[in-house]
């Protein structure tokens, strides 16, 4: 029920708004308007969400809300293969998104070289994972977008499976490296990092542990995702309709 005409303002309205009743004013079918108003639903967030994790953005777009479903489906079916890739002979390395996290790595030791010789070694590590976790958080706490922070999210997972290989590599170097070389020549930052920490015979321990957050964090990141998408989904399903601003 309209108590004044949502078009051009006019009022009182008639009592009986069905089809075919009209604006005295403009003339504006009432019933249409009601029709044109659903085809976008507008979703305000919600007092009770439990976090800014979950927060719904304002409108939700239906051609929107289908394409991230058809993302979320392909990186759900592409995390899955790269979690099964084995971290014991480095077969991530094939994967396509190895070239750009290897460009975001030697980025790092370029970054942190300022910060002394351990901290270079370390920072392309250090950045081929903050990269990724800077991307979550400002899409996030910035942008407000779960699904995409989600999507953040997992290409850290993605980033610490492509490490994983190179940590358990550390104990008997196999991998080649961007020199040419494996790393028994030199150049291996986690055969340098372990050996200063005493580590080096727990690389491949290290290696596997770090294989196992790195699927979990995936998997955390495509649940995630997939909530988010079903929560805007649920407000569909429930018909929910705010005038459009």
């Amino acid at each position: 029920m309209y108590s004044a005409c949502p078009k051009c303002g006019h009022a009182p309205m008639p009592q009986q708004q069905a089809f075919p009743a009209a604006c005295p004013a403009c003339g504006v079918i009432l019933a249409k308007v009601g029709q044109v108003a659903r085809r976008t639903v507008v979703v305000e967030p919600e007092s009770d969400e439990p976090s800014v994790l979950l927060a719904l953005p304002k409108r939700v777009d239906p051609a929107r809300w289908w394409l991230r479903v058809v993302l979320w489906a392909l990186f759900t079916v592409w995390g899955v293969r790269l979690i099964g890739a084995d971290h014991r002979t480095g077969d991530i390395g094939e994967s396509f998104l190895h070239g750009p996290l290897l460009i975001f790595h030697e980025a790092g030791h370029v970054l942190f070289a300022l910060f002394g010789e351990w901290l270079r070694m370390a920072g392309g590590s250090i950045f081929q994972l903050l990269l990724p976790g800077m991307i979550c958080w400002t899409l996030l706490f910035k942008q407000r977008d779960a699904f995409g922070a989600a999507i953040g999210l997992w290409l850290l997972g993605v980033s610490l499976l492509d490490l994983a290989p190179y940590v358990y590599d550390a104990l008997h170097p196999q991998l080649m490296l961007i020199t040419g070389a494996t790393g028994e020549e030199g150049g291996h930052d986690w055969i340098y990092l372990l050996s200063s920490l005493h580590l080096l015979p727990q690389a491949q321990t290290l290696g596997g542990l770090l294989r196992v957050l790195g699927a979990s964090v995936v998997i955390v990141a495509l649940a995630w995702a997939g909530l988010v998408l079903w929560l805007q989904r649920r407000h569909f399903a429930a018909g929910e309709v705010i005038q459009e601003e």
